[in-house]
């Protein structure tokens, strides 16, 4: 679970490089442990509002892997998912969610929704909390940089 984790962290690292919130997600095929797809935050450089990291990885999970739905996959993201995020995990049938840090503002998997247990067609597992120090810091980090520029 954390080489998964740690890898989501790197991704968020060069999102963190390039001035974009630090968020990094890869999705992991559990039947072998390989991992099928990768993003980081992209929305500044890319100016659209679409360009999360988790539909990114998401993305370039179903190009690899030849089809929409992606079944025995795990998602690892280092903030838990927005809505928009959310219904593209439930929508690709991604079986397992694991995020880091908590978002207490538009996490929509714990915080401040609980998107994962309403009556969807599809339902994944949710694991929160995993590296959450790390996952939590460099979003704390990349912010307090934000605010010392202005």
């Amino acid at each position: 679970m954390e080489k998964y984790m740690r890898r989501a962290l790197e991704l968020a690292k060069e999102a963190f490089d390039e001035g974009e919130v630090p968020v990094g997600a890869v999705v992991v095929k559990k039947t072998t442990g390989e991992i099928v797809g990768e993003g980081r935050n992209m929305r500044e450089g890319a100016k659209n509002a679409l360009a999360h990291a988790e539909l990114i990885a998401i993305d370039s999970a179903c190009r690899r892997l030849g089809g929409w739905r992606l079944p025995e996959c795990a998602i690892y993201v280092t903030l838990e998912p927005c809505p928009m995020c959310c219904g593209a995990i439930i929508n690709s049938r991604i079986d397992d969610v694991f995020f880091g840090a908590y978002d207490l503002k538009s996490g929509s998997a714990v915080s401040v929704q609980k998107m994962f247990e309403l009556p969807y067609n599809y339902r994944p597992e949710v694991t929160g909390g995993i590296m959450e120090k790390e996952c939590a810091d460099i979003l704390s980090d990349f912010f307090r940089q934000l605010r010392q520029k202005k």
